[in-house]
């Protein structure tokens, strides 16, 4: 009589599913705080992400090009600004100050050049220059420099440069002069910690040679970005044929490839912009550097502290060994050797003799150990004791002609 096997298949994976099937992850539900804080930072991006009721605080120069301010710190809706600009409102979202914009961006339109670049964001049109203001803070010493700075180009007759390159001048001269006060305070706050680590070398120096190097990488990020995008503008010869607004406003057309000045102009502040960002890579290869040598001196003191510890375990194990002779004559047991007058003396010795050359032993052995070369001195002599001497070699020209062949 034979039993069918489809029960027995069945029982298996029962059994198999029951044992090994995961049991489900009962979750709790969550607290109406999370709820809240969830909403709130949704309700929060979405704020921000609102298209056209949005106010922007804008400060307007020149607008007849006599570089004169006309508005400061003026609030307008966006919708007015991309209506007056012939702007798209995607446009406006590099420049609005409330959404983080961490990658330097110069973008043409048909009649303006929207620039932003680490604090500056700006709109250039052939006869305007508008300027976002920071939000949240009605005035900066950086903003005010540089707006002093911008009023006083515009305002000079004696250019020959068209209105926009003289504030995109202006800007990148800005943003220049921020990289560059900003690399000298790192490098002197580098520069000063390298040479402190050079006398002493302690857990809080570590702590901020660590702050110190993430601050250097997130500078020399920021000046990478702003590089990479001067290089993208160069590299495209109709947005640099686009960027001249005033022959456009007048109507006299340009050839695809003549923007010779505006490529020189651009590629002085490229230039200028790289020798930062090599700067800083120069400081950060010497922290880099600065970290291994103190890693190679820890470890050296490691070592150190090491080879201390394994002496006094092997003078221990000396003393040991000599004290082992003490014990077995401690005994309480005959060995025949109480009524012999130098027998005290005789052990003393022996036991201190002991004592030396086991601990003599050990640290020989230690300090063979402790000897670290590129090759094992073992093998280097097991293999100059084997190996046979070889013929010297010589050249092919000059061997001599047998008969059959080169020998």
């Amino acid at each position: 009589m034979s039993i069918s096997p489809r029960p027995l298949v069945f029982a298996r994976r029962f059994v198999w599913n029951a044992f090994l099937k995961p049991n489900p992850v009962l979750r709790p539900p969550p607290s109406p705080c999370e709820e809240d804080a969830k909403a709130a930072i949704l309700e929060k991006v979405m704020k921000s992400r609102l298209p056209s009721d949005l106010m922007l605080r804008c400060t307007i120069i020149d607008e007849q090009g006599l570089g004169a301010v006309k508005s400061i710190s003026g609030q307008f809706k966006k919708s007015d600004l991309c209506n007056e600009h012939r702007l798209n409102p995607r446009d406006l979202r590099k420049i609005d100050s409330r959404i983080p914009n961490l990658v330097p961006t110069v973008l043409i339109r048909k009649e303006a050049i929207l620039i932003n670049i680490l604090h500056i964001r700006a709109l250039v049109k052939a006869d305007t220059v508008v300027l976002f203001d920071t939000y949240g803070s009605n005035d900066s010493r950086l903003h005010s420099v540089f707006l002093y700075h911008l009023e006083h180009n515009l305002k000079a007759r004696g250019s020959s440069a068209p209105y926009e390159f003289r504030a995109i001048e202006s800007i990148l001269l800005s943003v220049l002069s921020a990289l560059e006060a900003e690399m000298v305070f790192i490098r002197n706050l580098v520069g000063g910690l390298l040479a402190e680590l050079e006398d002493d070398i302690n857990h809080d120096k570590f702590k901020r040679l660590l702050h110190y190097s993430r601050r250097l990488a997130s500078f020399k990020n920021r000046a990478t970005l702003v590089q990479e995008a001067l290089e993208e503008v160069l590299e495209q010869d109709e947005d640099l044929n686009a960027m001249y607004l005033t022959d456009k406003k007048n109507g006299s057309p340009r050839d695809m490839h003549e923007h010779d000045e505006l490529e020189v102009l651009l590629e002085f502040f490229s230039k200028q912009v790289e020798e930062i960002v090599n700067e800083a890579e120069n400081i950060e290869a010497n922290v880099q550097s600065t970290q291994e040598i103190v890693e190679l001196i820890l470890d050296s003191n490691r070592n150190a502290l090491l080879a201390l510890d394994l002496k006094v375990s092997i003078g221990t194990m000396g003393l040991g060994s000599g004290a082992l002779v003490a014990g077995l004559f401690g005994m309480n047991l005959q060995s025949h050797m109480e009524d012999m007058p130098y027998a005290f003396a005789a052990m003393s010795v022996a036991s201190s003799a002991i004592a030396a050359l086991v601990a003599w032993a050990g640290l020989w052995r230690l300090a063979k150990i402790r000897k670290v070369g590129l090759t094992n001195p073992h093998t280097s002599k097991r293999s100059t004791a084997d190996s046979k001497p070889h013929a010297p070699w010589i050249p092919l020209p000059l061997r001599r002609r047998n008969p059959d062949g080169w020998s």
